[in-house]
């Protein structure tokens, strides 16, 4: 048996975790001599009980590693072991590294240079708007953007490094061929096609409590920093930042509305040392040594290309007047001074050209 195929049973094994494995190497050697071992060797070794003894000397009556072998071949994935070149090397230092990766897409020694970008699944529009715009950039710099691949926050992240026409990886909570949330499965092809989406778990494997803090560790672990968009203090993009913290890594927190429970969590970083993030340099600052701005791409215009656009006096003054965030006609009206015929026909030209955006309740921002 080789020992890929023998670090595949391994992870599929109850009980059988990183950390026992690891010392499970250290006394046998390699994975397959793990596996062939008899129930009386495995209780040799002081930290392995009765139960971990026998289900590893048993593994086969409940591991079906054909099956497994087969349904890897047949989705079109593959496998990566911490001895594998392509396995992330920030992972390999951190206290409890997957015992195997399952892999869509692919890694590359430029993922190296990535950070993650995470937060609520209940989020505003000020959220994702943010999520999207830090996740372009970075991507456009050269980052790859690590996130979870859950609703909101996680898939703006996604998104905007898709954007931005860089390399993106998506780390799941589930296996890999299960599509969780429904919604996203073309945004994970897309993923695959552009990066990676990844998982520590074997096919079939559904999500649950446990599940997503074991995903959170491998966002936080195979990234140089991470940056917490918008969170209430129950959130668990919290527990990817604590694993952050735990890992030596930089953590960022988005500042949002002193009113909004959905910042909660972020404010809560900064206040116990995240560093405060209101922009991209924010973060590449951190990494100088790794992007320097001589070495960087111009970034884009921040509002999407505005400026190769023909805007008549009018909207100029109704776009400045959006400045400040989401606003209402009324609101518009009276931060240009302009009559409220002329701000109506501005702001459908605005919204005709991608310039602005109408939310519900009538309220209009700036499409960044």
């Amino acid at each position: 048996m080789e020992s890929q195929e023998a670090f595949v049973a391994l992870n599929m094994i109850e009980g059988v975790g990183p950390v026992r494995v690891r010392q499970l190497l250290e006394h046998f050697g390699d994975a397959p001599a793990i596996l062939a071992a008899s129930r009386g060797e495995l209780l040799r070794i002081r930290t392995i009980g009765e139960d971990t003894a026998e289900a590893i000397a048993g593994w086969e009556k409940s591991v079906d590693l054909a099956g497994e072998l087969k349904r890897i071949a047949d989705f079109g994935c593959h496998i990566l072991i911490q001895s594998d070149e392509q396995y992330p090397e920030s992972l390999r230092h951190i206290y409890d590294p997957p015992l195997v990766l399952y892999v869509q897409g692919g890694l590359t020694a430029k993922d190296r240079n990535s950070v993650a970008l995470v937060g609520s699944r209940q989020t505003t529009h000020y959220g994702i708007e943010t999520a999207r715009k830090l996740a372009y950039q970075l991507a456009y710099t050269g980052v790859t953007v690590v996130s979870g691949g859950a609703r909101g926050i996680d898939t703006a992240a996604h998104q905007g490094a898709l954007s931005g026409k860089g390399r993106t990886v998506a780390v799941l909570g589930t296996g890999i061929n299960l599509i969780f949330p429904p919604e996203n499965a073309g945004l994970f092809e897309r993923i695959a096609a552009n990066g990676a989406v990844i998982t520590q778990f074997p096919f079939n494997r559904s999500a649950d409590k446990q599940s997503f803090p074991i995903r959170n560790r491998i966002v936080a672990g195979m990234t140089l920093g991470t940056v917490v968009v918008e969170a209430n203090l129950s959130s668990g993009a919290l527990i990817t930042a604590n694993f952050a913290t735990e890992y030596g890594r930089q953590v960022f927190a988005v500042p949002g509305r002193i009113d909004s429970p959905r910042s909660k969590g972020c404010h809560d970083l900064i206040k116990k040392g995240a560093k405060l993030c209101e922009g991209v340099e924010d973060i590449l600052s951190e990494f100088e040594y790794l992007f320097p701005p001589s070495n960087r791409r111009p970034m884009p215009n921040e509002a999407g290309g505005l400026s190769a656009l023909e805007l008549s006096e009018h909207e100029k003054r109704v776009y400045d007047a959006l400045e400040s965030g989401e606003s209402t006609t009324d609101e518009v009206i009276r931060a240009c001074g302009l009559p409220s015929s002329t701000v109506s026909v501005a702001l459908f030209s605005l919204e005709m050209k991608h310039a602005v955006r109408q939310l519900p309740g009538k309220l209009f921002v700036r499409n960044q």
